[in-house]
């Protein structure tokens, strides 16, 4: 008897023995494959931030998921907590899983005859959100596991609960704790109170099921009950319970989504350029979780949305929008269509078309160089070009007429006939070579009609070369990058306002162009055509430069005060239409942003250089103004020593122009008596 009892004894003895040596082998052999198997990556996609000048986040880009990466210590300790405490109240003393919760759920998932499920510790829960699908299979269940262990061995506690706070997901789209916190609450997870921590470390059990948006009863209910799990784990006391419980919580989603759909052809044109600047360095935007400081202004931006919805017909006439600040290059504002949503086709980035006679200030650029002045006098009866062989008669928007003009009424008044002769007087390859300066990136056709502005380009190239003029002729590039910062807070890009600005033409000739596109609003030049922005005269306050343009599919207008420059598109997307019936809106959109932008500021004068002066003079004849003129006067400024010599009549006498009294914009032009 005693020696059964012995036998069985060592039989148990031994059984106990080889399962000691199975576990221990099994944790070896684990331990090894782990060795083996190395360090699972940590990567992830993560949401790209874009912010205004003023700092404001505007909007994201993500590729799948949208994720804003933050360390831990940037986590509100009562999300943390709560975490834990409804998810696993063991996280700190297990190595990856639970062997009792394990043991637990695989007896009652054979009693109930399910699969895996339940049981998961928060390493595993990590390890399923970086490698492994949702799928409940004891396969998946093993992976998972063989993932926890490894992350425990290589990656500390903390780095986990940091990369499992950022990989959960919270509902409608947010993966992460920041994206979940910004989206429910408008902020960010390091300001959650412990009722919003409460709220939203309940979501990832069901985030359909207990997303406060979809349910708040029932998410509430959930925010309660993990409360009372906070104190009895400890992390609370029953009085902050309490507290918790009873603070209403505000939802903040509806003002997410406000924040991040704002200027979407802005952010476009952002992610392509600052894509090109990351490439340059080696990176790949695709990788994500960068900070890219634009230069939006959000109240330039919001009134150019205004003057947008404000002034255009309620038709399908199409709109492109652009504002620069002419001395950075900083692009201000942008609207590249009606609808983003309808289309995203950006007409001022994409879009090349005709750009009409708003092309003809590049023109006059190129003809100051070839020995032109504003008071250089052409005769613009009707005339024939004879060009290779044929012939090309332009023509006047009203079909009428006039004697001899010169290059200032040429320009307020946009008559075709003296841009046509400017062109066939200076040459082809002369204006070839200034629009390569101001860098367009167009190839003119060797036909008359390249002098109105037959030759496509975008709405964005052309506001730049306005820019350059506006800029003493220096070149602007346009921009809409101020800085591009990594996850980890390196700045990798930063736009530099230090390098030597490239003059493209003299800064002399930039003025007089400037000055010369003044005379749009001055009724003074009204003769057999009128000053094309006549109409919006009454409406500005403040010295603008500027020049229009209409085609049969186009209208334009691009000018400028002594601080920004912006410029305005409209037309139909597809076939050639006429467009002239809706053609007072572009001057519209553009008056009211440039008045909407300005008010509450001083007008100021563009201050003229010491190498031009001006000069008072009868419009029709370019004499020196005096008592004896018939015609309207204008002041007009030339070239230090190109001065007119001679007076109206017989009356050969200078006359001083008027002096600047500063009472209003129309005094500083100088074009009112």
């Amino acid at each position: 008897m005693k020696k059964r009892k012995s036998k069985r004894k060592h039989r148990v003895l031994l059984a106990l023995l080889g399962i000691v040596i199975l576990i221990v082998s099994a944790l070896i052999s684990l331990r090894i494959y782990a060795q083996i198997a190395g360090a699972p990556p940590l990567t992830v996609p993560k949401a790209t931030v874009f912010l205004n000048a003023e700092g404001e986040q505007i909007g994201d880009h993500y590729t799948s998921e949208r994720r804003y990466w933050v360390k831990l210590d940037n986590i509100s300790p009562h999300i943390v907590d709560a975490t834990i405490a409804v998810e696993d109240q063991n996280f700190y003393a297990h190595h990856g899983f639970n062997i009792k919760r394990i043991g637990a759920a695989v007896i009652e998932n054979v009693k109930s005859g399910g699969k895996a499920q339940g049981a998961s510790t928060l390493t595993q829960q990590y390890a399923r959100n970086l490698y492994l699908s949702h799928e409940k299979t004891w396969t998946r269940k093993i992976n998972e596991a063989l993932y926890a262990y490894r992350l425990e061995v290589f990656y500390s506690k903390d780095e986990i609960l940091e990369g499992y706070l950022n990989t959960v997901y919270y509902g409608h789209g947010m993966y992460g704790v920041e994206a979940a916190s910004r989206f429910y609450f408008g902020k960010s997870a390091n300001d959650l109170t412990l009722s919003e921590a409460a709220m939203l470390s309940g979501i990832p059990k069901g985030p359909t099921y207990y997303s406060p948006v979809a349910d708040f009863e029932r998410a509430t209910n959930r925010q309660h009950l993990i409360l009372q799990l906070m104190e009895e784990e400890g992390y609370i006391t029953a009085e902050e319970n309490q507290t918790a419980a009873a603070q209403p919580v505000a939802l903040k989603n509806n003002e997410w989504k406000v924040a991040n759909s704002q200027a979407p052809y802005f952010l476009d044109t952002a992610w392509v350029e600052a894509s090109a600047i990351l490439e340059e360095l080696g990176l790949n935007i695709d990788t994500g979780g960068w900070e890219i400081a634009t230069t939006l202004n959000k109240v330039h931006q919001n009134a150019a949305e205004k003057a947008v919805i404000d002034q255009m017909p309620k038709n399908a006439l199409q709109v492109g929008f652009v504002s620069m600040d002419h001395k950075t290059g900083y692009i201000t504002a942008l609207v590249g269509g009606r609808s983003y949503a309808d289309s995203k086709f950006n007409r001022v980035t994409q879009a090349k078309r005709q750009p009409g006679s708003t092309m003809k200030p590049l023109l006059y650029a190129s003809a100051l160089q070839h020995g032109y002045s504003p008071l250089t006098f052409v005769d613009v009866s009707q005339t024939t070009i004879k060009y290779d062989g044929k012939e090309y008669t332009p023509r006047n928007i009203n079909g009428k007429y006039g004697d001899e003009i010169s290059m200032a009424q040429a320009v307020a008044i946009s008559d075709n006939v003296y841009a046509v002769k400017t062109l066939d007087d200076i040459g082809y390859k002369a204006f070839q070579r200034t629009l390569d300066d101001f860098k367009l990136g167009i190839e003119i056709s060797h036909v008359p009609s390249s002098a109105l502005g037959t030759t496509n380009l975008t709405l964005q190239k052309l506001t730049a070369a306005y820019a350059t003029v506006a800029n003493n002729g220096q070149a602007v590039t346009p921009t809409t990058i101020m800085k591009i910062t990594d996850e980890h807070g390196n700045v990798l890009y930063e736009a530099s306002q230090d390098k030597e600005a490239r003059q493209v033409i003299p800064k002399k000739d930039a003025y007089l162009l400037t000055h010369m596109m003044t005379g749009m609003f001055n009724k003074d030049y009204h003769t057999y055509l009128y000053a094309t922005g006549a109409s919006l005269a009454n409406k500005l306050t403040r010295p603008y430069a500027g020049k229009s343009g209409t085609t049969d599919a186009d209208q334009w207008m691009i000018g400028y005060s002594p601080s920004i420059t912006a410029g305005v598109w409209n037309g139909f997307d597809e076939g050639v239409l006429d467009v002239t019936n809706d053609g007072a809106a572009t001057k519209e959109v553009w008056a009211q942003f440039m008045e909407s932008v300005h008010r509450g500021t001083d007008p100021k004068p563009f201050p003229a250089p010491s190498s031009v002066t001006a000069v008072d003079v009868e419009i029709s004849s370019g004499k020196l103004a005096n008592k004896h003129c018939t015609g309207a006067t204008a002041t007009v400024y030339v070239t230090v020593g190109e001065e007119p010599t001679k007076g109206c009549a017989a009356i050969d006498k200078y006359i001083e122009p008027k002096e600047q009294d500063g009472n209003s914009w129309w005094d500083w032009l100088n074009i009112f008596d």
